[in-house]
């Protein structure tokens, strides 16, 4: 008779005790430890079953299948960050907040689906068909041939993937933290019951040549909720991310096996649900104002994608002993060096004033290319002088103030001047590199203090 062990899962991090603890050691949060009951194979099992051999093929059976079939959504920014579509049998995981609008795109994207000919069904875990009818009716969405189901028992969804008098192209969970496998002791939401669930739904999914979206919880330090391994056995990890103060939403690729991964879609979000943005560079800097001290404009790069963004920075007197350094949308650690480089290479004091610094529109920036903008912000703000509001910054600060090349500099400059922009500050290009011609007037900085005596002729010159 197979016997039972009990053990204790922490439902942030997925460590296992064998007592329960008030903290969990792997991830240091408190009451995050539940009882699981897991059932032990009868001894005797695995030497009493043989497995069966493998078969392999060559590496050239896979120069058939280069160009691989996609369902094309039709929204071209939710394409974009998929790779060019869906692929048949792939399984994709969307996270992000509550409320953000996960649900709502995936409605529109089955939608869309759906109404060029895919068989689409949506399985929903937290609403009742009658809710899912009435969004789709606010989003005129309501003729689209989508099946819509309440259901959160994964033997049911399975049973009905695997019947052939069923077809499907598309399924969508909603979500897989509501899914449940009668066969675990567990509760649903619970590491085990997540982990359990996403097996065999990926497994149906993949034998039958389904695409699956699964929808993710997220924790409150906006991590996909359950056990890391649910990211690990997806195809592709997308995040909605967004602020509600802000009308637009970013959908970013973390994870891609049938694409390129950190692209970005841009969507608005409106009466009509989410309309997608083909020119986010535009929105970020609508409202934008110009000679204003500590405002400078950053030519980034998300994925293949140039977005311009304004980085803001207000330098203060502080009568703190321990002044403040806040940080919206940029890493906190990133802006701690660049100060410490101001003011070692360029002999510039910050350590008496308060700083804060914020990346405008809500968007997050995580290349090192924001260094040059940051630092010139950062300068702007400090000696109250603007920055020309035609002139585009990028550039990697280097810990002796060298500013470092980034990736694809002509992209960027092409950006830049399709938006109007007239000069650009950038790190000089390589010397085995032959220069071309360029769009904009380009000043190329080798050391901060390039960027400081700059300010200091424009001060002069004024």
């Amino acid at each position: 008779m197979a016997k039972s062990t009990k053990s204790y899962v922490c439902q942030s991090c997925g460590s296992v005790y064998s007592k329960w603890a008030g903290k969990c050691e792997g991830c240091g949060e408190w009451n995050s430890l539940v009882e699981e009951i897991t059932e032990a194979a009868p001894k005797g099992l695995g030497a009493s079953r043989k497995g069966k051999n493998i078969g392999f093929v060559s590496l050239k059976a896979g120069e058939k299948k280069k160009n691989v079939p996609r369902h094309v959504t039709g929204i071209a920014e939710f394409d974009r960050v998929t790779g060019g579509g869906l692929v048949n049998g792939s399984a994709i995981l969307i996270g992000g907040d509550p409320g953000i609008g996960k649900s709502t795109l995936l409605l529109q994207v089955v939608c869309k689906l759906a109404m060029n000919g895919k068989k689409c069904v949506y399985v929903s875990g937290e609403e009742s068909t009658d809710q899912v009818s009435l969004r789709a009716e606010r989003l005129g969405l309501a003729d689209a041939p989508v099946d819509l189901a309440s259901a959160t028992s994964v033997r049911d969804i399975v049973a009905t993937m695997d019947d052939p008098a069923n077809p499907m192209d598309l399924i969508v969970i909603d979500s897989i933290q509501t899914m449940y496998v009668d066969t675990v002791e567990s509760a649903p939401g619970t590491v085990t019951q997540v982990r359990t669930s996403a097996q065999e739904l990926v497994r149906a999914a993949k034998k039958r040549g389904v695409c699956i979206l699964f929808v993710g919880h997220v924790t409150k330090e906006g991590q996909i909720a359950g056990p890391r391994v649910l990211e690990h056995i997806v195809d592709g990890v997308l995040y909605f991310e967004g602020d509600r103060g802000h009308q637009f939403r970013i959908l970013r690729t973390v994870k891609n096996r049938f694409g390129p991964t950190d692209e970005i879609g841009v969507f608005e979000m409106a009466n009509e649900g989410l309309v997608e943005v083909a020119n986010p560079s535009a929105l970020f800097l609508a409202q934008r104002q110009e000679h204003v001290a500590g405002s400078a404009v950053l030519a980034g790069l998300e994925g293949t994608r140039p977005v311009l963004v304004e980085v803001q920075a207000l330098v203060a007197p502080s009568a703190l002993g321990n002044p403040r350094r806040a940080v919206i949308g940029w890493d906190s650690n990133r802006l701690a060096m660049v100060l410490a480089v101001l003011e070692t290479r360029c002999g510039m004091t910050f350590s008496d004033c308060d700083i804060f610094l914020n990346i405008a529109g809500g968007i997050r920036i995580s290349e090192p290319a924001a260094d040059l903008a940051v630092a010139a912000a950062l300068i702007s703000s400090h000696t109250g002088d603007p920055l020309p509001g035609n002139t585009v910054f990028f550039g990697e600060v280097g810990l002796s103030g060298e500013i470092r090349g980034v990736a694809q500099p002509d992209v960027r400059v092409k950006e830049a001047a399709k938006l109007g922009f007239e000069g650009a500050m950038m790190p000089a290009p390589p010397k085995a590199k032959k220069k071309g011609s360029s769009a904009l007037r380009v000043q190329e900085i080798e050391h901060l203090n390039d960027l400081v005596s700059a300010f200091s002729a424009r001060r002069r010159a004024a």
